[in-house]
């Protein structure tokens, strides 16, 4: 038995690392933002200003929240700055974000979406 897949093609990635306790903002964020969902979890990281922020003075705790947001392509920038803003990644110590653009992903679509994109 062999099943079509369907493929996407046009579609971001947004890794937002935060510190501990902020991921839900984030996540919240996201989906007000447009985003379909959002997958977070815990995480441990170290750099080169482990526990210390030089001159500042601000201690950075090693515990930290990931959260990943898969979104089309043409919504990743409103997204992304969304996200930077409510994670307050303009602050020093508070963690980073990037984005990936995806080369597949594939997923449950159902037929009337399906439909709807083989006709364009």
């Amino acid at each position: 038995m062999s099943k079509d897949i369907i493929v996407l093609t046009d579609a971001v990635l947004l890794t937002c690392i935060v510190q501990r306790g902020a991921g839900e903002a984030v996540v919240d964020a996201a989906l007000q933002a447009g985003a379909q969902g959002a997958t977070s979890f815990f995480a441990r990281g170290t750099g080169v200003r482990q526990r210390h922020l030089g001159v500042l003075g601000i201690t950075i705790s090693d515990e930290k929240e990931i959260v990943y947001v898969v979104v089309p392509s043409d919504q990743a920038d409103y997204v992304f700055e969304k996200l930077y803003f409510t994670a307050k990644l303009d602050t020093p110590g508070m963690g980073i974000m990037y984005m990936t653009e995806l080369e597949k992903l594939a997923t449950y679509i159902p037929p009337e979406i399906a439909a709807k994109l083989e006709g364009s």
